[in-house]
């Protein structure tokens, strides 16, 4: 007979309950409450390899709820570690801090404001005003899941997806913010667009956003100078850089799918074989239909 599967472990914190679940020989997914207290978990695991307390990983992958650890050479006895682990709540000010331009001049502005209860020209106010942090990278290189909206402020997806969506749109959909890098299908809620390049494969690092990454908006006049194009060809304020941290993207029992919806070894959403891997990218993105990634969210 064979020996049974191992049972997921579970532990408390700071940062809620851990569950723990073993991914093929070399892998595994820790799952969380929520996005927070993934968040918290993804900051203290940063931390404990960056100290030296954390056994050699190859890759870490947060995700909405989740926080996959791959290439671990004994996942077992981590595994009993786990459970044990004290995770303190994330850090406000922890993170490197991009400004991020924004034209709020959305179509969707005033679909927004009807949700919120106030006038169209306050939901770039309103929006401008919170404090945000990338979750999470996938769906497209460069695209961000963005957590700070308040919750009464989430607005749903809409009930028509839109078949392109431009490239620097400021987009909502339930409690994410996200900037989509390039113009391709969604639908999300578009409030504005982001004068900042979200992602340049001629550039280090080829993303503005990387898991961890604290962003605040910036309010711009209606109208301003210089052509759209040429505006669109700026890029965001970053702040100081950030500590250097491992890899993060494919993953052991799911490397097919992450590697082909862009997640990406450094988690921000480029592909495996790098940013020229365009029939890969193009692949995955017809397999999984309207964008649905690995993380279980959607654009």
């Amino acid at each position: 007979m064979s020996a049974p599967a191992a049972r997921p472990a579970a532990g408390r914190s700071a940062a809620g309950a851990v569950r723990v679940l073993p991914v093929g020989d070399h892998a595994l997914l820790l799952e969380t409450d929520g996005g927070e207290a993934a968040q918290a978990l993804h900051a203290e695991i940063l931390r404990r390899s960056s100290a030296g307390e954390l056994p050699p990983v190859r890759e870490i992958v947060p995700a909405a709820r989740t926080v996959l650890l791959d290439g671990l050479a004994d996942p077992a006895r981590l595994a009993a570690e786990l459970p044990h682990w004290h995770i303190p709540p994330l850090p406000a000010e922890q993170g490197t801090t991009v400004e991020v331009p924004v034209r709020y001049d959305g179509p969707d502005l005033a679909e927004v404001a009807a949700v919120w209860g106030v006038a169209p020209e306050e939901v770039g106010a309103i929006h401008a005003a919170a404090e945000y942090r990338v979750a999470f990278c996938g769906f497209a290189p460069g695209f961000g899941y963005l957590t700070g909206l308040p919750e009464h402020r989430r607005v749903p997806r809409r009930a028509t997806p839109r078949t392109a969506v431009p490239a620097g749109a400021v987009a909502l959909a339930g409690p994410y913010t996200g900037v989509y890098p390039r113009s391709s299908p969604g639908g999300w809620q578009l409030i504005g667009t982001a004068e900042a390049e979200l992602w340049n494969p001629r550039r280090e690092p080829a993303a503005l956003f990387a898991p961890g990454t604290r962003v605040r908006f910036v309010p711009l006049p209606a109208e301003g100078p210089g052509s759209g194009a040429e505006r669109r060809s700026r890029t965001a304020v970053p702040g100081p850089a950030a500590p250097d941290r491992p890899r993060t993207g494919r993953s052991g029992a799911v490397r097919t799918l992450t590697r082909r919806t862009g997640t990406g070894p450094d988690g921000t959403g480029q592909g495996a074989a790098g940013p020229a891997d365009r029939a890969t990218a193009g692949t995955g993105r017809d397999t999984t239909g309207t964008g649905r990634t690995t993380t279980g969210a959607d654009r």
